[in-house]
């Protein structure tokens, strides 16, 4: 089993060696890679110093479309999906998920908050499925993909379809300490708030995409 992690990326240099660090120091992590979607700043510079796989967006397209180009660049048979924001990763973190996939009881393993910050822990108590941490196999992503790449932040809405439509076997594995960086500290009240309502809209159209 060869493991690639698929990082998508938005003006995420400041934060983005939070999760490359223990990343890298996972020994089960085969290959990392970086999308650079669109960034403004200096993200993909960040992210090569790190020797990672790097690809570049020449514009912002979307957290969807982001992942499809990373799996589409990834060797690995099996993708393991993060966010570039997270904050607390620790490599026995990225472990944990990958030996709750090597045991073959689910064909998708998703990471859930615990402990963390209280607003994402419960986010994530009442809608887990809209974790973007996830392992699962190429050859189920490639099934989602082409409608992924349409749904910007409702890429985990139209998995958690798909998985449900064919049956596919999902659980959990549970992150103590994990959190995000929420949109409003990154981009202020304002337009956080904006990013975080567009965000919403993604996965409730998602809901509702014929996949």
């Amino acid at each position: 089993m060869k493991v690639s992690v698929v990082i998508p990326a938005y003006n995420e240099a400041a934060r983005i060696g939070a999760v490359l660090e223990p990343v890298l120091a996972a020994p089960s992590v085969h290959e990392v890679i970086v999308v650079d979607d669109g960034s403004t700043d200096a993200t993909a510079a960040v992210a090569a110093r790190y020797g990672v796989k790097v690809v570049r967006l020449p514009e912002n397209r979307g957290k969807g479309a982001a992942l499809a180009a990373g799996a589409r660049e990834a060797s690995g048979d099996v993708l393991l999906f993060l966010d570039a924001d997270l904050t607390g990763l620790t490599p026995k973190h990225v472990e944990d998920l990958v030996r709750a996939y090597q045991k073959r009881d689910a064909e998708v393993v998703i990471a859930v908050f615990r402990k963390g910050r209280p607003a994402t822990d419960l986010s994530q108590r009442v809608v887990p499925f809209l974790s973007g941490q996830r392992i699962m196999s190429r050859a189920l992503w490639e099934k989602v993909a082409a409608a992924a790449e349409e749904t910007n932040f409702g890429v985990e809405t139209a998995i958690t379809k798909l998985a449900f439509r064919e049956g596919w076997r999902q659980k959990t594995v549970i992150w103590e300490g994990v959190s995000h960086v929420r949109k409003e500290e990154k981009y202020g009240l304002w337009w956080g708030l904006r990013d975080r309502l567009s965000m919403y809209a993604d996965v409730v159209r998602s809901l509702f995409r014929k996949l």
